[in-house]
């Protein structure tokens, strides 16, 4: 087998096994008649990726030598990756990547020409192996969504790093939420925080799902697919059945075709299946049937309606108004008007220079009623003027100020 990677390409092929890295610790090299296929399992047989690599993604492709079979091969990922360990580097200094494999010198030989005509050798040592397929079919789930992998790498950004695993569900709207999840133990008393992100029907391309279908998987084989598609700009599809099923997560392009299949949890976890109803379960606060607003509450009123309220208001409140106070004097005996005794000096204020003089209620009553001893018809007749001024800020101004009296003429 031979191939010859050239231009972007080698960043291209350099993202793919950083992804596979994520996932499992041997990688499977497979060359076939439709391209070059990368494929890995993690150790537990619970996550497993494949790319394919179609002919037209090399310069030059030879799957084998003809007359002889094809090869397979398995490799140490860490050997592998250590070959494009900087993609920066291979971005600016390297032009092209030859791949070959020999099964004579059971050697797979990647070299990389880079500028100034410097030439990197690696010489990887490789098992035989049988060929690793997972048993899947996309078209046999029946929830399916699509999106591009930019929405759903901007999704999976408020997860902590730490996160090992995130619940994908449909909520009511056909809104697509996804939320970390952690383990309930009995014995603890600590509560995690909890993170969830909502995705509108508008940001997929396709969404043919039921709402409360949910599934739990592994997040850190989820970003590492999506770090690929992302950087390649690709739309990214997710298939997925019911909940202890394997996802299918797939990206598919002209020159190269992604498979990642992830075992989720079982059925028997209620943490997913509650996932569905969570907008169920928030209290919505509601108003009750026979509450009615406080009287007094204009905050949301205009002026207008500010005015009236506060004119029914103080009109209604009868046991408020102030009742007339009878101002006229009763009968006195008669005094010696040069004789002034201390309880007038108390009764009459003094009158203050430069001030006018107070008004004489009583008398006008007197005049209309033509009697003392009560205010008259006249007194009567007054109307009571209503500011639109809460009643909390009226108040009764004190009479006019009393000065203490003058000293008196003693008695000669």
């Amino acid at each position: 087998m031979k191939c010859l990677v050239t231009g972007g390409n080698v960043k291209v092929l350099g993202k793919a096994v950083h992804s596979l890295s994520r996932i499992g610790d041997e990688l499977y090299l497979e060359p076939l008649e439709d391209g070059l296929s990368l494929r890995t399992v993690n150790s537990s047989r619970s996550a497993y990726a494949c790319f394919l690599f179609a002919p037209l993604f090399f310069q030059q492709y030879q799957a084998a030598i003809p007359g002889q079979d094809l090869l397979r091969c398995k490799i140490l990922m860490k050997s592998f990756l250590s070959v494009f360990r900087s993609l920066a580097m291979l971005e600016k200094t390297v032009e092209k990547c030859c791949i070959s494999l020999n099964g004579q010198s059971s050697r797979l030989v990647v070299q990389l020409y880079c500028k100034f005509g410097v030439r990197k050798t690696h010489n990887l040592s490789f098992q035989d192996c049988e060929s690793l397929q997972a048993v899947c079919d996309p078209a046999s789930c029946p929830h399916m969504l699509r999106a591009p992998a930019r929405v759903l790498g901007e999704a999976v950004l408020p997860f902590p790093p730490t996160l090992a695993e995130v619940t994908l569900g449909i909520g009511r709207g056909h809104r697509v939420i996804l939320r970390s999840y952690h383990e309930e133990e009995a014995d603890s008393t600590v509560k995690a925080m909890v993170t969830e992100v909502c995705l509108g029907e508008e940001d997929f391309q396709q969404l043919q799902a039921q709402e409360g279908a949910a599934i739990t998987f592994c997040l850190k084989e989820f970003r590492g697919l999506l770090s690929f598609a992302e950087s390649a700009n690709l739309n990214l599809s997710i298939h997925f059945d019911a909940p202890g099923r394997p996802a299918i997560f797939t990206i598919k392009d002209s020159l190269l075709d992604g498979h990642f299949v992830l075992a989720t949890l079982s059925e028997t976890d209620s943490y997913s299946q509650d996932l569905g109803s969570l907008e169920r379960q928030r209290p919505v606060p509601q108003l009750q049937a026979h509450s009615t607003p406080h009287p007094d509450d204009f905050t949301n009123d205009d002026i207008d309606s500010y005015m009236i309220a506060m004119e029914t208001t103080i009109g209604n409140e009868g046991s408020r108004v102030l009742p007339s106070i009878s101002l006229s004097p009763g009968p006195q005996p008669p005094q010696s008007p040069g004789l002034r005794s201390e309880e007038e000096d108390d009764a009459e204020p003094s009158t203050v220079p430069g001030t006018p003089p107070p008004k004489k209620v009583g008398a006008e009553g007197e005049g209309e009623g033509g009697g003392g001893g009560g205010v008259g018809k006249g007194a009567a007749s007054r109307t009571h003027l209503f500011l639109p001024v809460p009643l909390a800020v009226l108040r009764l101004h004190p009479g006019p100020r009393r000065l203490p009296a003058g000293p008196q003429p003693c008695a000669g």
